[in-house]
């Protein structure tokens, strides 16, 4: 791996911490808006650096190897729409300039604390950033400054708080064993080459605190009930950024370490403990999705249930590992779309609540054309993309002789897909009760574009993916065994797989629809 010294991650770094100094301490509206332009151009620089320099290391702890590029991309892709709806959500709640400006300080240190975690190739640095990304989230958890958002911002920083500890404790764990072998640093690199070397019982206990602390941030099982609270009570557009690329950033944290232990013997056992937690994590998603009436957290849930998907296919190995990865960057795709749109529902209706919203076709066409639409992306049916990496985490899960995980899976995705769709159907189509339509909210349609955007994105990514996402993907995966796959099998899964099940399950859904409506199942 060649190392380079230009430090430009190090300026990056530096003119976001500048950029948010000037936010915090500037109160004027438009200065506010010009600095967050900004920082989405330093953004895309970033992006456009770090895919021209991959597998380069710059400032001697960071490499933005095919993991951290596409990551890096993915949150570039999402902050522009992310920023946007934050100054609609600011302007139409007309926030106090002092709020505003705290607001978008946190939202540029949070972004490029993430983007630094991304690329760190040294666990302690990787573990600064994130420390980093939970101060920063707690600020943006605690906007709204009522008793609600108190209350979520403590828990938030309390598990949190607890979580990272685990990590510290697991890398300590880690430096000792990596003391034992010889070692003298704890880079990614330098670990991994020592791996085989190193002692077995180190390692597992290394990897239980380390596997269990980072959960917080990924929104996994057992530490998954933070960013549940943290995601309900935020403003809409911070939501989405918990939503989808700081789950990221738990998932990195734990895949670094899950690629060191890939030569040892511990590999398989690591495997199981990822099977479970992936398992449980859609199981705990599918329990609460059944009772939880609030909007936003049923959302978050989804989350917790995709995230559960993920580690699964992971954990099921070959293909399903590839399908980890896609589904991953679609995930953080789709899902902010969802809580982007929840910011004109709640515009509209004043609650979170889906027993007070309803018939959104008659007040929000656009919107609730992006929530219909959304619905079927998010649950993986044709055509979204996520359809694509479900089945072939499935195919993993199948191939690997984990039949009972996958046919448990399927039941369990079922239910949510039931209850999801219950509950969306509802909102969009039943009349609300006891709800005063004279001074109704009028959203643009132009508010909803860069959901579409997004919503295409997914489904484009999953059905035509280009080459180098492919070859990114590829290579992200590529020092773990038995994981490659090939540019033709994708596109015969994404094609022709696509064109059978397209129609059937378009057919179901709409047959489904019809008997929600005609039976009145969908109740208040």
């Amino acid at each position: 791996m060649e190392t380079y010294y230009s430090g430009f991650i190090g300026y990056y770094l530096g003119f976001a911490f500048i950029i948010s100094v000037f936010i915090f301490f500037n109160r004027n509206r438009w200065v506010n808006y010009l600095c967050t332009v900004l920082f989405i151009v330093l953004q895309w620089i970033l992006t456009i650096y770090v895919y021209d320099h991959k597998d380069i290391v710059d400032l001697t702890y960071f490499t933005p190897d095919s993991l951290a590029v596409l990551f890096i991309i993915v949150l570039s892709i999402v902050c522009v729409p992310a920023f946007y709806h934050s100054h609609v959500y600011c302007d139409t709640k007309g926030e106090l300039p002092y709020h505003r400006s705290i607001y978008f300080a946190s939202m540029v240190v949070l972004l490029a604390s993430i983007s630094a975690a991304y690329m760190s190739n040294h666990i302690a640095i990787t573990w600064i950033f994130i420390e980093l990304t939970t101060l920063s989230a707690s600020a943006l958890i605690y906007h709204r400054r009522n008793t609600s958002s108190l209350e979520g911002t403590w828990k938030y920083i309390f598990v949190c708080s607890i979580s990272i500890t685990l990590v510290f404790i697991g890398v300590l764990f880690l430096s000792l064993d990596v003391h034992q072998v010889g070692g003298s640093d704890l880079f990614y690199k330098d670990i991994y080459a020592n791996a085989t070397k190193m002692n077995i019982f180190w390692l597992k206990l290394a990897f239980l605190f380390i596997f269990t602390g980072y959960s917080a941030k990924a929104g996994l099982v057992p530490m998954y009930n933070a960013g549940i609270d943290a995601k309900d009570v935020s403003p809409s557009p911070a939501g989405a950024i918990f939503g989808s690329v700081l789950m990221n950033v738990g998932f990195i944290g734990i895949y670094r370490f899950y690629e060191i232990i890939s030569p040892t013997s511990i590999f398989s056992w690591a495997n199981n403990i990822l099977l479970i937690s992936g398992f449980l994590s859609v199981f705990v998603a599918a329990i609460y999705m059944l009772s939880v009436k609030n909007l936003k957290r049923m959302f978050a849930f989804s989350g917790v249930e995709h995230m559960g998907l993920i580690i699964i296919g992971l954990a099921a190995g070959g293909v399903g590992r590839y399908a980890a990865i896609l589904h991953l960057v679609l995930h953080s795709l789709a899902k902010p779309v969802l809580f982007f749109q929840m910011g004109q529902i709640y515009r509209i209706y004043s609650s979170k609540s889906i027993y007070d919203i309803g018939d959104y076709f008659k007040y929000n066409p656009t919107g609730a054309f992006v929530l219909l639409i959304g619905f079927f992306v998010v649950t993986a049916m044709p055509p979204s993309g996520m359809f694509v990496s479900e089945f072939l985490i499935f195919k993993g899960l199948f191939q690997s002789g984990n039949i009972v995980i996958l046919v448990a899976t399927l039941f369990l995705l079922t239910i949510i897909i039931w209850i999801f769709g219950k509950n969306v159907f509802k909102m969009l189509f039943i009349k609300p009760v006891n709800f005063d339509d004279s001074a109704i909210v009028k959203i643009s349609p132009i508010e909803s574009l860069s959901q579409f955007i997004l919503l295409g994105m997914v489904i484009y990514l999953g059905l035509f993916p280009p080459d180098e996402f492919i070859n990114l993907i590829n290579s992200s995966i590529s020092n773990l065994p038995n994981s490659m796959i090939n540019y033709i099998e994708i596109k015969t899964i994404s094609l022709y797989r696509f064109k059978i099940f397209l129609f059937c399950c378009m057919k179901i859904f709409c047959q489904l629809i019809l008997l929600f409506l005609q039976m009145n199942l969908i109740t208040v």
